[in-house]
């Protein structure tokens, strides 16, 4: 997991000075208030991270991917942008 952590989070972490760890970003991804206060580490994590390494990240960490799906839904909504684990 060190691996797929390190790089979804040096691509999340850094544009915006955060400093979540993987379990916060976990926690993050599957929690609708993220996409209420539109978070940028999220909308980067579902915007910039590959699709396959997002999917690899949500299985490593046990995030609930019903309420992942949710989140990315309503960031694409609110945002206007394409993002690729919406449905």
């Amino acid at each position: 997991m060190a691996n797929v952590a390190s790089l979804v989070l040096a691509t999340v972490n850094a544009p915006y000075g955060a400093n979540l760890s993987a379990h916060q970003l976990a926690a993050l991804i599957a929690d609708p208030q993220s996409a209420n206060h539109f978070n940028a580490p999220v909308f980067s994590f579902f915007s910039e991270v590959s699709p396959a390494l997002q999917q690899e990240f949500i299985d490593e960490m046990g995030a609930d991917a019903k309420k992942v799906s949710v989140v990315v839904n309503l960031m694409a909504q609110l945002s206007g942008y394409a993002l690729p684990l919406a449905a």
